[in-house]
């Protein structure tokens, strides 16, 4: 069995009436023998897919043994790391890598992919090195999902509103001596395709001291089109359109015109290239390739028309896709899509081996699509156990990662090590009326357990 990392974590059994956070995963690895009474199952991955699939197997299977191994010192995945600290309730993106740009300029300073901004200010060790330039007048979020709106709220939202959230001292420091004061959110296609919901595209209209810049024009036609439209997205259309072409009444009229920050949505605009700054050292803008609709439904598509446009910018955050990277050579593993190669959740050709999350069906979906496909994924390896499908012969389970370990001088983070972390990040931030102050420094962790 391999491991992706030198640190893990180890839970033999762990509480059935807890209820697993709402979140996505990485990835996780189960196998054990047809022939064990007590079925040993190692679960690679402490997010929610990996939680909510040893959740069902607890469920179903009383005897199961089941062990979650985690590179981090602490639990929970992206339910920790992911998504914006004014925004405990959603926590539920996952994936660790992000689909790169592929345009010129890409690597200059100032591009940065969502998802290292989202893990710097949640507080993710491998990302509090980031310290995003905020001193631009505008940025630029390329991509229009939920993660493009949380980050664009993030820039936006007053200091003072952030005091009371998880969000690290660091990031809250920096935003407090942000200039940004303008944000445009860009998608290649139109209204009708963007992927947020309509609760972030509410919170956005109604973001204290900013004001939303729409043009009628990307409307055009749309109420028509509609009609037919399942009804969230009719919700949607709708709100778009009300705030784009309807004259806000006196109230949200005078809050518009007293408000020193904007954001924006521009349609059917694709990125072609990151502008330098006159000096070459960093990013000043983003050219961007004007396109039109081709196709209906499903299989529309953004093709460009030949114009271009440059958009002056300091700040620009790729946020136009998470992805899953392998775990281990020995795993097959989809370097395209993404994606471990499998059917339910059984890896192809790989007996015993089962995926789940993200690295199963891609980055779509929401907490409720994870928890379900998760447990699909218990569901069928339960169905291979009973029907004897599975590698026969015994398997030491944690015994032998114990001693192997042990052998390399590694000493594993326990759950009721994490307690004690848990403990102290809660005390720290009681001071200051938040939820707790993250810890971010794994040598900190370490020294505050003794190691």
């Amino acid at each position: 069995m391999a491991l992706r990392c030198w640190r893990c974590w180890h839970w033999s059994a762990w509480p059935r009436t807890w209820p697993p956070p709402s979140g996505s995963i990485q990835s996780f690895r189960q196998q054990f023998s047809t022939q064990e009474q007590t079925p040993q199952i190692c679960v690679v991955g402490s997010g929610p897919a990996g939680f909510y699939t040893a959740q069902h197997l607890l469920k179903h299977h009383p005897r199961a043994h089941v062990d979650i191994y985690e590179k981090q010192l602490v639990p929970f995945g992206l339910v920790r790391f992911g998504v914006a600290p004014d925004h405990p309730e959603v926590k539920s993106y996952g994936a660790e890598g992000h689909q790169a740009l592929g345009i010129p300029g890409e690597e200059l300073p100032g591009v940065v992919s969502a998802r290292a901004f989202v893990g710097w200010y949640n507080g993710l060790p491998e990302n509090q090195g980031l310290a995003p330039d905020l001193s631009c007048d505008t940025a630029v979020v390329l991509g229009q999902g939920n993660v493009a709106l949380d980050v664009a709220r993030i820039l936006l939202t007053p200091p003072e509103h952030l005091e009371k959230t998880d969000i690290t001292e660091a990031a809250l420091g920096a935003l407090r001596q942000s200039r940004v004061k303008t944000v445009w959110i860009v998608g290649r296609r139109g209204p009708l395709q963007v992927a947020f919901t309509i609760k972030e595209l509410r919170e956005m209209i109604q973001l204290p001291g900013t004001r939303p810049i729409l043009d009628p024009a990307d409307f055009l036609g749309l109420q028509d089109r509609i009609k037919e439209v399942p009804r969230p997205r009719k919700r949607l259309m709708e709100l778009l359109l009300r705030t784009a072409a309807e004259k806000p009444g006196p109230e949200e009229a005078a809050r518009r015109a007293s408000a020193s920050r904007a954001w924006g949505l521009r349609f059917f605009r694709s990125p072609q290239q990151v502008l330098p700054s006159p000096d070459g050292r960093r990013a000043a803008g983003i050219r961007l390739a004007v396109t039109r609709l081709e196709g209906v439904g499903e299989a529309t598509r953004a093709v460009p028309t030949g114009d271009l446009e440059d958009l002056p910018c300091g700040l620009v955050l790729s946020s136009i896709g998470y992805k899953s990277r392998p775990i281990d050579p020995s795993v097959p593993f989809d370097l395209k899509l993404g994606v471990i190669p499998n059917t339910e959740g059984r890896v192809v050709d790989m007996p015993g081996l089962y995926c789940s999350g993200w690295v199963k069906r891609g980055p779509t979906g929401v907490i409720t699509t994870t928890m379900t496909d998760s447990f699909l994924t218990g569901q069928m390896l339960l169905q291979d156990l009973k029907a004897g499908l599975l590698p026969s012969g015994p398997r030491p389970g944690y015994a032998a990662i114990q001693a192997l370990l042990s052998s390399r001088g590694v000493w594993p983070v326990s759950f009721s090590d994490w307690e004690k972390l848990d403990a102290e990040e809660v005390s720290r931030g009681q001071g200051a009326g938040k939820p707790r102050e993250k810890l971010l420094d794994p040598q900190e962790m370490l020294r505050l357990l003794g190691r």
